[in-house]
């Protein structure tokens, strides 16, 4: 119990204590996630399989939902499949090089996956091959959740589809999803102060990029989600 208490400290220590290892890790957890969040999947479906970028369409947006309401089909579980992929790719290739250059302690290797979703959602959401216009990180950071713990997930995915069911706005899940993260965050974790400044930040990300959308929901013309593409 003690442990549990003093998590903060203890992953602190853990890391200072590596001294170079550290950074090495961080740097390398953080150029690494950052280029497979590159890896937009409704830009390069769009872009290079349909010969038409999704950011030409609806919201502008390169996230899931701008791309099934304008091109709709079977390419829509492509998308989902990239952006799913290569989220697990970042915290995977986070957790390995953790391991290996500081330490296989729990708390280290929770670290490590904050991190590299940081990073993987940095590259999703400004992505540099693609003049960093891209989407707004739903999915990738839904994945993220999930591989983080069921505990965390729980909170953001329940509160995210029983908004976005009984509403029809998506982006009113979204909003949840980014506002809890790091509350989630917080309680699961004993209150670490490391992991909580993350989250607040992997949050405060998600609804920054959904300002737009909060100020629609605000004044009422929020678009609605439909199983039906939008015709143009």
């Amino acid at each position: 119990m003690a442990e549990v208490m003093n998590c903060t400290p203890t992953l602190w220590d853990t890391m200072r204590e590596a001294g170079a290892g550290a950074v090495l890790a961080l740097a390398v957890i953080a150029v690494g996630a950052y280029f497979l969040g590159c890896f937009n999947g409704a830009v390069i479906v769009s872009k290079y399989i349909l010969r038409d970028d999704v950011r030409n369409h609806g919201s502008g947006n390169a996230g899931l939902t701008n791309f099934y309401r304008t091109f709709g089909g079977a390419l829509t579980f492509v998308v989902i499949l990239t952006d799913v992929l290569k989220a697990v790719a970042a915290v995977l290739v986070g957790v390995f090089v953790m391991r290996h250059l500081v330490s296989g302690d729990w708390l280290v290797t929770i670290l490590a996956k904050y991190w590299a979703g940081l990073f993987c959602l940095l590259g999703h959401m400004f992505p540099c091959m693609f003049h960093f216009k891209g989407g707004k990180g739903i999915l990738s950071g839904g994945t993220i959740a999930l591989m983080l713990d069921w505990r965390v997930a729980l909170v953001v995915w329940g509160g995210f589809l029983v908004l976005a069911i009984l509403t029809k706005y998506v982006s009113l899940g979204s909003c949840w999803a980014g506002a809890s993260f790091p509350f989630a965050t917080f309680f699961v974790y004993d209150h670490s102060l490391i992991l909580t400044v993350l989250a607040v930040i992997i949050g405060g990300l998600i609804l920054w990029k959904h300002r737009g959308n909060m100020v629609r929901l605000v004044h009422g013309n929020e678009s609605k989600f439909s199983l039906h593409k939008k015709k143009e």
